[in-house]
C-alpha cells in the first residue's frame, strides 16, 4: 500500500474515543436494567441510586413467578410461539414473492409491486379499529391467532427481498436451472434462497424484534389470563404503586431470548458476506 492509502486506512486517536462513547451509551441502559433487576424494592429508592448489581435477582423473579396478575410464563411462551412463527412466514413469503418480482416475468408485475410498496406508506394505527372488527367476526379474540395470522406477511419484507434478489441473483443462473430441467420452486429452493441468506437474516432478525416488541395491538386483543410477554410486563405495573424490581427483573428475562436470537442471526449474516465476498 501507499503512504497516502496507509494514512487513509489509519485508525486516529479520536476515533476510539467515538466507538467508546458509542458502546458506553449502548449498554449503560442494558447494565442499569441488571442493576435494577438484582436490587431490592428500597434500595432502587436510596439516594444516590445504587450502580453497582446486588444480589436479590432470584427474590425478584420468584415475586414475578407468583404474581398471578401478570401470567408471566405464559407472556413468554405466546411470545415465544407468536415471534417464531411470524419470523418464518415473513422470511418465507417474502423471499418467495421477491423471488418472483425480480426473476420472473409476468403481466400486472409492476402493479402489484407498487400496491405493496404503497401498503407500506399507510400509518399502522389506522388499521387497528377495522382489524380488531374481523378479529371479532372471526372469533379470534383472545387467541394467537389475532397476534400472528394479521403479520404472517410484510410489505417491507417483500421489497427488502425483491430488492436484494435484484443484485444477489444473476440472470444466468435461473437461466442455467432452467436448461438443466428445474422447476421454478427448485430454482428457488436451490440457486435463490442460498443467495439470499444474508437478507433473509437481516429480515428475520427485524421480524423477530419487531414482533417480539409488539404491545398496542396484543394489548387490544389479547386478555390478561393470555398475554404476550409486553401485554404481562405492562400488568406488572398498577396504576399508583409500580414494583420496578419486579419489572426489570421480568424485563432481563424477557430480554435474554432477544440476544439469543440476535447472536445467531449476526453469525448468519457476517457468514453470508464473507461468502458472497470470497465468491465475488
Amino acid at each position: 500500500m501507499t503512504s497516502a492509502s496507509r494514512r487513509l486506512w489509519r485508525t486516529s486517536p479520536l476515533t476510539y474515543v467515538a466507538l467508546v462513547l458509542a458502546t458506553l451509551l449502548s449498554i449503560y441502559p442494558f447494565y442499569y436494567m441488571v442493576v435494577i433487576a438484582t436490587r431490592s424494592l428500597d434500595s432502587i429508592n436510596d439516594v444516590p441510586p445504587p450502580v453497582t448489581p446486588g444480589g436479590s435477582f432470584g427474590d425478584n423473579v420468584g415475586r414475578v413467578l407468583d404474581n398471578d396478575a401478570a401470567n408471566f410464563l405464559t407472556g413468554l411462551l405466546n411470545s415465544v410461539i407468536v415471534s417464531t412463527v411470524v419470523t418464518l412466514s415473513v422470511v418465507i413469503t417474502g423471499s418467495l414473492a421477491g423471488f418472483a418480482f425480480a426473476k420472473l416475468r409476468f403481466r400486472g408485475r409492476n402493479i402489484l409491486l407498487l400496491s405493496i410498496v404503497v401498503t407500506m406508506m399507510i400509518p399502522t394505527q389506522l388499521g387497528l379499529i377495522p382489524l380488531w372488527g374481523m378479529i371479532q367476526d372471526l372469533n379470534w379474540y383472545d387467541t394467537l391467532y389475532a397476534v400472528t395470522v394479521p403479520f404472517l406477511v410484510s410489505a417491507f419484507g417483500v421489497f427488502m427481498m425483491r430488492q436484494y434478489a435484484t443484485q444477489a441473483v444473476s440472470d444466468e443462473l435461473i437461466e442455467a436451472g432452467r436448461v438443466d430441467g428445474a422447476s421454478t420452486f427448485r430454482i428457488y429452493w436451490n440457486i435463490v434462497l442460498p443467495a439470499l441468506r444474508p437478507a433473509a437474516a437481516v429480515l428475520g432478525l427485524l421480524t423477530f424484534m419487531e414482533t417480539w416488541n409488539s404491545f398496542l395491538w396484543p394489548y387490544a386483543v389479547l386478555t390478561p389470563e393470555n398475554p404476550t410477554l409486553q401485554v404481562s410486563l405492562a400488568f406488572l405495573s398498577y396504576a399508583y404503586y409500580t414494583d420496578y424490581s419486579q419489572v426489570f427483573a421480568a424485563t432481563a428475562i424477557g430480554t435474554v431470548p432477544l440476544v439469543i436470537v440476535f447472536v445467531l442471526f449476526g453469525r448468519q449474516i457476517i457468514g453470508g458476506i464473507m461468502e458472497g465476498a470470497v465468491k465475488s
